[in-house]
């Protein structure tokens, strides 16, 4: 199930953001502080054009959904996502999970949002990532070049349209 999150969570989403696993496949790897986070958060929960959503497996929170540069009229938006890689890891649920927060996320942004395209871009390097966008219908559009942790990385734009 997706939700709106609440302002108390907003430590918990740091946490999973900081956990390695998270940040070897993020596009900033570095740690995320308290007051870095304190800012990306208070500026995304009063965008209208991004939402943060809670990911609960089984009725625990267990992930966060990003979508961002919601656009009304073009009927698009960006997405991100990761999971409480340890938590779900304990609990032997990772890999459910990672199958379920993508099509809730989907069926989110094309029921609540009404989007018609879905855009995210994933490091070249995230095998595991682009399968399962793949797998969810999301073609590859287009590729570009970021410094990542002081290196230069294929990125690999990714679409699913409705």
């Amino acid at each position: 199930m997706l939700r709106r999150a609440f302002e108390h969570e907003s430590e918990m989403v740091r946490r999973w953001r900081n956990h390695p696993r998270v940040r070897g496949v993020s596009f900033t790897d570095h740690e995320i502080g308290e007051a870095e986070h304190r800012g990306w958060w208070s500026a995304t929960v009063t965008d209208d054009t991004r939402r943060i959503l809670i990911y609960e497996h089984d009725g625990v929170p267990s992930g966060v959904v990003n979508l961002f540069d919601h656009d009304v009229r073009a009927r698009r938006a960006g997405w991100g996502f990761y999971l409480d890689v340890d938590g779900l890891g304990e609990r032997g649920e990772l890999l459910a999970a990672w199958m379920r927060i993508e099509g809730e996320a989907i069926a989110y942004a094309f029921a609540e949002l009404e989007i018609g395209t879905l855009r995210g871009e994933v490091l070249v390097r995230n095998e595991a990532v682009r399968t399962l966008h793949r797998r969810h219908g999301f073609v590859e559009v287009g590729t570009y070049t970021r410094r990542v942790a002081g290196v230069e990385e294929p990125v690999v734009v990714m679409e699913l349209v409705r």
